[in-house]
């Protein structure tokens, strides 16, 4: 007798599953208002709270991103993945005991880089679209929010903006309105190979991610980092600045008659991120105009052997803020190189307007300096823990 086999085939239904909330007993566990961030004014007399939401949208989740220099980048909007958002903003006096809510935001606001005004009667912040990053101000007075500028800001290298020191507006990093598109890895064919070359010299540099592998990499990383610089008044009018370049920082001198700007310059390197690349501090007038060369970082890829290692030459320029306009510094003592036997290890200096005389020296420490914090008249030295 022959037996007759017979094939069975397994069916089974696909559900279309969705993502779904979890019961409310669960989701009052967790789905709760953060305690918001504070910031209070100089005085003490003014208190802003920042709101953020307790989880990240699945839209956020679900941003691009691209990853260059020690960066990682939304591409489309202009501004680093990593950032945290803020949705909400309330005020209040500190002698009031009631919270404000600040009207007008942005629908679905994503809030960031919020800084008063240098009167301390405003705020500015950025808000980020799917399109972009927007500028907007907020009144103090009257806690009404609007928009100055559609999603025009680059905030790539971050704070995008810095307050004109009258208050009357802001120097702004704007995408250049002729800028190209990137440049799609999948889609690129290399010219040639990468080569790195070792010529026998001790390095102490550690491993960074994030950073760019080739050619394409270096053409994408410049398109990200530059921007025009633009003034925009309180009234959203705006004009150009300066042309494009990457430009990192952009600050006035405290009487506005200044403006010290770093721009990022080549050649760039494959193993060590975009800080470490070569810079330019340059000294302008209010008005745009170059005045003189104050520094030039090198590229930072041969540093000696040691966490308290750095390089020749100055660092951490900046204008000292209880001073009209006064730029401050800190140059290495021994060559940057800590096994150097030597009493001092760095040096603060100043040099006022117009800033081609004599330097003055401030302190002498035996440790690095990390950050000077000034006061009326006094200066504090922040010293890192080497």
């Amino acid at each position: 007798m022959i037996a007759q086999l017979q094939k069975t085939t397994l069916l089974q239904s696909q559900d279309n599953i969705v993502y779904q909330t979890p019961p409310p007993e669960i989701l009052e566990l967790v789905d709760i208002e953060r305690a918001p961030i504070v910031r209070i004014d100089s005085k003490g007399e003014q208190m802003l709270f920042y709101y953020r939401s307790t989880f990240k949208s699945l839209s956020d989740l679900n941003q691009p991103e691209i990853r260059l220099g020690g960066l990682r980048v939304n591409p489309v909007s202009n501004i680093s993945s990593t950032i945290t958002y803020f949705n909400n903003i309330r005020y209040k006096k500190t002698s009031d005991t009631e919270l404000k809510q600040v009207e007008g935001l942005p629908v679905d606001a994503r809030i960031a880089y919020a800084s008063f005004s240098p009167d301390e009667t405003k705020i500015a912040f950025a808000n980020v679209t799917d399109e972009g990053v927007e500028l907007w101000i907020a009144d103090l007075a009257t806690l009404e929010a609007r928009k100055l500028t559609d999603a025009v800001l680059n905030a790539s290298a971050g704070y995008p903006y810095s307050w004109l020191p009258d208050g009357s507006g802001l120097l702004t990093r704007f995408t250049p309105s002729d800028r190209g598109p990137l440049i799609e890895m999948g889609k690129a064919l290399p010219e040639g190979p990468v080569v790195s070359v070792s010529d026998g010299q001790i390095s102490q540099n550690r491993t960074y991610q994030d950073l760019l592998k080739n050619p394409v990499d270096e053409v994408n990383f410049e398109v990200l980092m530059t921007s025009e610089l633009h003034i925009v008044h309180l009234d959203g009018h705006s004009k150009l600045w300066k042309e494009a370049g990457m430009y990192l920082d952009q600050t006035y001198s405290p009487d506005g008659r200044f403006v010290l700007l770093t721009t990022l310059s080549k050649p760039f390197s494959y193993v060590v991120p975009y800080y470490s690349f070569p810079n330019e501090t340059d000294i302008y007038s209010a008005d745009g105009e170059f005045l003189l060369s104050f520094s030039k970082q090198p590229l930072l890829d041969n540093l000696p052997v040691g966490f308290m290692a750095t390089y020749e030459g100055k660092r951490s320029i900046h204008w000292r803020a209880d001073k009209p306009s006064t730029l401050a510094w800190i140059e290495a003592l021994d060559k940057g190189d800590p096994a150097v036997e030597v009493d001092y290890r760095d040096e603060l200096f100043q040099v006022d307007a117009p800033f081609t005389g004599t330097s003055t020296s401030l302190v002498k420490t035996t440790h690095r300096l990390s950050g000077i914090t000034w006061g009326n008249d006094t200066y504090a030295v922040v010293q890192d823990r080497w």
